[in-house]
């Protein structure tokens, strides 16, 4: 393990939560103007059979995997391939079914585009079919006007603007992530595990279970779920109260929040996440599986221009969605792809940006103080307490700048 001594505390809270029995394996980096000043791993990587976390320890990382989708469209942006501002059905037309020809890509990527919901059940066979899945929300009419409201599309934000970079490229974006970031800068991240790495990837196992406020704590692929049901009557966000409406969200298998968070239904498999079939799945809103360093490195490249011009990451990390959250119901604050510092990207800066996965993953990046960081676990929790470990080390980073 590494940390240089003006990251002392960072080491401290780590051991701390290890101590505290907060943990069961996992890893910790840090990047600070492109040097690796901290990288933390410890415990269990599987609770059945007694596997160490070791330092190339992977995990699926749920929902830090849009930040990654966002910035392979970014680069077909680039290079003329993708109008942002533009029209989806531009290089999808099927999209434009049930009045959605004047959704752009940008809503899309910020959350705005209505289509929250797979509407009917995604079954098993086609979890790995992508474009199978698109084809559902092309086919589906929005749930609000697109762009006058935002709502986390926990799941299906990732089929489609898959489904744009399919059309443009041929591709998936999981074989652009690879070939256009992982590989050419070396960092241990897929978004679709092949089986060598599978067999080494950290067997997720719940926590406590508690109210799920896992939103606000830095765990944004959202509560656990109890699958699809059919649609229940959804009133505005913004209420006096969200948490409470959160909570009472989770345990209603027919609210919007799980709706959006259980179909296509992981739990459906036996293991859920840890499924290989999940873990091959590579999908781009929840399907990147990475170490500490892999996600870190992928930050520290972002902000050093070496993924993306700097001027199209300023551009993209500029808060174009904030409030009330129709889905999550708190405050939640998007760029084109990548969460902005609210209640569901809980960070000690204002200038952080970056994504969150469900249970308390983190990835972020923050151009003003060079610095880059990324935390996987496998000790999945919904509570506050559980999500905070993340919050609780990027304090001690920035607290050591």
């Amino acid at each position: 393990m590494r940390c240089d001594p003006r990251f002392s505390r960072v080491r401290e809270v780590f051991e701390r939560h290890f101590a505290d029995g907060d943990e069961l394996g996992a890893a910790f980096a840090v990047y600070l103007d492109g040097e690796l000043v901290v990288d933390l791993w410890g415990g269990v990587a599987d609770r059945h059979t007694g596997r160490p976390w070791e330092r190339d320890t992977p995990a699926f990382a749920y929902s830090c995997t849009k930040a990654i989708t966002a910035t392979v469209l970014l680069q077909l942006a680039e290079r003329g391939l993708v109008d942002v501002a533009g029209p989806v059905a531009e290089v999808w037309p099927e999209f434009a079914a049930e009045g959605k020809q004047a959704v752009t890509v940008a809503q899309l990527l910020t959350h705005e585009a209505g289509l929250p919901v797979v509407e009917d059940p995604v079954p098993v066979e086609e979890f790995g079919d992508h474009a199978a899945i698109a084809a559902r929300l092309a086919g589906q009419r929005p749930l609000w006007e697109p762009g006058s409201a935002h709502g986390y599309h926990a799941l299906t934000y990732g089929f489609l603007v898959g489904e744009v970079v399919r059309r443009v490229t041929g591709k998936s974006v999981g074989e652009l992530a690879a070939a256009e970031i992982a590989e050419p800068l070396g960092l241990d991240l897929w978004v679709g595990a092949p089986d060598p790495v599978i067999a080494r990837t950290a067997r997720l196992t719940a926590g406590e279970r508690a109210q799920p406020t896992g939103t606000p704590a830095g765990t944004a692929g959202g509560a656990r779920t109890s699958g699809h049901t059919a649609a229940s009557t959804d009133t505005p966000a913004g209420t006096v109260d969200p948490l409470a409406r959160m909570a009472r969200d989770s345990r209603d298998p027919g609210s919007l929040m799980n709706r959006a968070l259980g179909n296509p239904g992981m739990q459906r498999l036996k293991g859920g996440a840890n499924h290989p079939v999940v873990l091959r799945a590579g999908w781009p809103a929840a399907g990147v599986v990475t170490t500490a360093t892999g996600l870190a490195g992928f930050y520290r490249s972002l902000i050093a221009g070496d993924i993306l011009r700097p001027d199209t990451l300023a551009d993209a990390i500029r808060a174009r969605a904030t409030g009330p959250d129709r889905v999550l119901h708190v405050e939640s604050s998007f760029g084109l792809g990548y969460m902005r510092p609210a209640m569901t990207f809980f960070v000690p800066s204002a200038s952080a940006f970056g994504h969150t996965g469900l249970g308390g993953f983190l990835g972020l990046g923050d151009v003003e103080r060079g610095l880059a960081i990324g935390y996987v676990m496998n000790r999945m929790s919904d509570a506050v307490s559980g999500g905070l470990r993340a919050y609780r080390l990027a304090e001690a980073v920035y607290r050591s700048l």
